[in-house]
């Protein structure tokens, strides 16, 4: 008797989860107001800039700067989501209202072990890197051919890391 009531308890612990689902849910909302903010900020600016007749030398640079931004972060906020989701699907109970009228699952929130969660996360946050990356190099100066180079490289790098990040996972 005394194992059942251990057991019973120890099994309902996997609930503290809940904190991490409320507070990741909550992070996910702040960061997509946050990127929206950014976009509207964003688009004041064109708007001021065109209106006022001022156009600054790294116009275009900052403009794509800031929505680039604002999409790193709304793809910061899709891994705060899909870890929530798949935290509480894994812990907790299954999200009914993912699943569609014929009774499959969203492809989406279809996460059945952490390995699958990590998986869907990690090629989240890879894209987060290379919006990031894609951000900074519109700000850099190229002085010489070897910057360029440099460039290139680095841009096939990316490229050929996202050709076997797509390759993960597959059969």
């Amino acid at each position: 008797m005394l194992e059942k009531i251990f057991e019973s308890g120890l099994w309902s612990t996997r609930f503290m989860v809940i904190f991490a689902v409320i507070f990741g849910l909550i992070g996910a909302v702040i960061l997509f107001t946050v990127a929206s903010i950014d976009i509207l900020s964003t688009a004041n600016y064109v708007y001021t800039t065109y209106t006022t007749g001022a156009h600054p030398e790294r116009f275009h640079e900052d403009v794509v700067g800031g929505i680039i931004g604002a999409v790193d972060l709304y793809l910061i906020g899709v891994v705060m989501l899909l870890f929530s989701f798949g935290l509480y699907e894994l812990f907790i109970s299954d999200i009914d209202p993912a699943k569609t009228d014929e009774g499959r699952e969203s492809k989406i929130l279809a996460i059945h072990s952490l390995d699958q969660l990590k998986d869907k996360i990690s090629k989240v946050i890879v894209m987060v890197l290379v919006v990031g990356f894609f951000q900074k190099v519109g700000h850099i100066q190229y002085d010489n051919a070897l910057d360029m180079f440099y460039l290139a490289l680095s841009i096939t790098a990316i490229a050929v890391g996202l050709y076997f990040l797509g390759k993960v996972g597959k059969k």
